[in-house]
């Protein structure tokens, strides 16, 4: 029995490891296992925690997460590749299509739903107006003028034109229904299915009996405007989804791969391996992550970066995928696969942030849970109300338990949140900005204190030479400095663009500087303590000393430039009452210097890493919510330890990885950007609910109270859900922030 058993498991998993799905599967920065599949038929919240529900089940799984918004299902979990195989059994198991996840085939769908949508809408459309027609006559003489074989007749002709308009434009809600009532659950298309059958066959019943309750046109009517609804619910989506399509977009399509002997071939993007040679003419995007390696031209970055201005790109400089090449061709030698590009990484963190469990999608997922049980059971209750107690016939019972089936609606609160997020990431996006959590903008909107790094926070992080200085002296500092990594050090070697002398015996003392000999005598490049003039008048700028056997030593001063808007932005934060503190390892007087010119009047300077995070968590204690902004290793620590964190894009992999958000380019406005999405996301988030909450509230108790028709709860229950989008998309109103 025991062997059967196993037997029968192992031939269970054999059928679903054909599902090849594990080809799919990728690592993620966690080491875990993840996926994005493309979902089809998820048509409401409660869908949404259903497919979820299923797939927690299982054991090792760590998140997954439907976005409502793009249909894109993402899964991690530890373990085998192949155990997603079973994910995507159990959610096919409920109903629900499941297809890999592409550009392509996301596009098909979208298209061929839209055309489904608006086949059904446009007959259902026609069948009503035709209806009506008839319906006139019957509402404005009476049944014993016309006559009762009239009547019949006519309701005969209303029933024609009705039940195979309500079989064929009801589609939508039947094929959904089913699945969901196959697969042993329910969703909201069930009670929508429900009563359009009870109104259609009771009107059916009624014509027989030669009775008065007959409901053809309000049927009709009542899925036409339901059909409208539904359209709009998803043309409003397709839109809200828009950015990250136009980023997927741009590592789709072909590239011209210039193969040994010169020839060109026309190979699929995702095709692309690395140090591949592609060939871009002028105008044309740029199809992978690469390396110039032949050519001078302007880039235009908008789409990555939120750059207005074209940056100069010659060989030897780094290129992205999406951004647009647009002077003149450029040969550029792959370095990443158009699935690890800056805009894959992008689109990643994008729909990662669009999963995210913040507080409001809890809300909504636990009122999914509750929807169907609650509807039915009002519902049922109606009837029994109206037609035992009320001492309504049962016609009229019936009808008013149908409003309540189609009034009841989740659709508003399972959009509350993921048309805000999907918005919101996508006007972020465009000003530069990628949000990395999903209940990031929840957490900035909350906060009161902003610690701000200063090197490559405040300022670009490229200090720059400034003076005239001995072009021998200038030489051996530049030689010295090839050798080093540090960031003056970089400084000084771009600030030389001629030959380098031969140093010899190069050694690195570690926070000192470097040094070396030439011509038989000991140079030395590094801080004033350990090769320069200890006397010499203390400066504000930064430095670097050179010294030589027998020479005076030499000092060399550089400016990082204050980032041009870190003034105005600082001014706008605490214009807004927030406490802005500097926190940085640089020295005293700099430091000092800095937080002058940005009027910022609490700083802290020469703080090593672990300091910085104790000054955080003394700020944490007294119940401040802290946003920290930085971009070194040194940040880190306190990125990971605030309650929201902001990283530049120049910054570190570390700090990125730690950040929950991440800016672009070289202006702080974005910062700030972001800071005002985040507090008018979280008043829309707040209103949707309201509008959700206060729709039900009101709606219910008038549909049991016998006060609204089935036609008024379709308009009501579509309109719910347009009010919600509606006022969602005013994030997409471009204001002065």
């Amino acid at each position: 029995m025991e062997q059967q058993a196993i037997s029968s498991n192992a031939e269970i998993h054999s059928e679903i490891d054909d599902l090849g799905y594990e080809s799919l599967v990728s690592l993620n920065d966690d080491g875990e296992q993840e996926v994005y599949l493309l979902v089809s038929g998820a048509v409401c919240a409660a869908c949404i925690q259903k497919i979820e529900s299923s797939i927690k089940q299982f054991e090792n799984i760590k998140n997954a997460r439907l976005n409502f918004s793009t249909s894109r299902l993402y899964i991690t979990w530890d373990g085998a590749p192949a155990m997603v195989n079973d994910y995507v059994r159990a959610v096919e198991n409920l109903g629900y299509g499941v297809k890999p996840y592409d550009l392509k085939t996301e596009q098909s769908e979208v298209n061929e739903q839209e055309r489904f949508l608006l086949l059904c809408l446009g007959v259902a459309g026609f069948a009503m107006g035709n209806i009506m027609l008839l319906s006139v006559g019957l509402w404005t003489t009476s049944a014993e003028t016309m006559g009762m074989a009239t009547r019949d007749f006519m309701h005969w002709v209303s029933a024609a034109i009705a039940l195979p308009t309500i079989m064929f434009s009801g589609r939508p809600f039947f094929r959904s229904a089913l699945k969901a009532l196959s697969a042993g659950g329910t969703n909201m298309d069930v009670p929508i299915s429900l009563a359009l059958i009870l109104a259609g066959g009771m009107s059916v019943l009624e014509t027989i009996n030669h009775g008065e309750h007959v409901y053809f046109d309000s049927a009709v009517m009542l899925m036409f405007f339901l059909l409208i609804g539904r359209y709009l619910d998803f043309r409003a989506r397709k839109n809200a989804r828009s950015v990250a399509t136009d980023l997927l977009s741009a590592i789709s399509g072909f590239a011209n791969v210039i193969m040994e002997g010169g020839k060109i071939s026309r190979v699929l993007i995702r095709d692309l391996q690395e140090n591949m040679v592609v060939r871009v003419t002028a105008g044309e995007k740029i199809p992978v992550d690469g390396i110039v390696i032949d050519g001078v031209s302007e880039i235009d970055t908008s789409l990555v970066t939120g750059e207005t201005m074209p940056r100069d790109i010659a060989s030897g400089g780094e290129v992205f995928a999406g951004t647009v090449n647009l002077s003149s061709p450029i040969t550029i030698k792959v370095v990443k696969e158009a699935e690890d590009s800056l805009v894959a990484d992008i689109v990643r963190l994008m729909e990662k942030a669009g999963q995210g469990q913040a507080k409001y999608v809890r809300w909504a997922d636990r009122a999914a849970r509750l929807y169907t049980p609650v509807v039915h059971i009002f519902a049922v209750l109606a009837f029994i109300g109206w037609f035992f107690i009320g001492g309504l016939d049962w016609q009229g019972a019936l009808l008013i338990s149908i409003t309540v089936l189609i009034i009841t609606c989740p659709c508003a609160l399972g959009l509350a949140v993921p048309v805000v997020q999907v918005l919101a990431s996508g006007r972020l996006m465009r000003e530069g900005v990628l949000i990395k959590s999903g209940d990031a903008l929840e957490r900035l909107s909350e906060i009161d204190t902003i610690l701000l790094d200063k090197t490559g926070t405040l300022t670009l992080g490229n200090p720059v030479l400034v003076g005239d200085y001995d072009k021998d002296n200038l030489r051996l500092a530049a030689s010295l400095a090839a050798n080093s990594m540090h960031q003056l050090s970089k400084s000084m070697l771009k600030s030389y663009d001629n030959a380098l002398l031969d140093v010899s015996n190069i050694k690195e003392v570690a926070g000192r500087g470097i040094e070396g000999v030439y011509g038989g005598k000991l140079v030395r490049l590094g801080s004033r303590s350990w090769c320069g003039n200890k006397g010499a008048s203390p400066t504000n700028m930064l430095e670097l000393w050179l010294s030589e056997e027998g020479q005076e030593p030499v000092s060399f001063r550089f400016i990082d430039i204050l980032r041009e808007d870190a003034a105005d932005v600082v001014s706008s934060f605490i214009k807004d009452g927030l406490n802005l503190v500097m926190l940085s390892g640089d020295r005293e007087n700099v430091v000092k210097t800095i937080s002058k010119e940005c009027e910022i009047k609490t700083f802290y300077a020469e703080k090593t890493p672990i300091e910085k995070f104790e000054i955080l968590e003394d700020f944490k204690a007294k119940n401040h919510k802290v946003l920290m902004i930085g971009d070194g290793l040194n940040d880190a620590p306190v990125l990971a330890g605030a309650d929201v964190s902001i990283a530049t894009g120049s910054a570190i992999d570390m700090a990125q990885n730690a950040a929950d958000i991440v800016f672009m380019g070289d202006r702080l406005a974005p910062v700030y950007e972001v800071y005002k999405t985040a507090k008018l996301t979280q008043k829309l988030v707040k209103q949707n609910f309201a509008i959700a909450v206060i729709y039900n509230m009101v709606a219910v108790p008038l549909a049991l109270a016998g006060l609204v028709t089935p036609l008024i709860a379709a308009i009501a229950m579509s309109g719910s859900s347009l009010v919600v989008i509606a006022n969602s998309f005013r994030l997409k109103i471009k204001r002065k922030i």
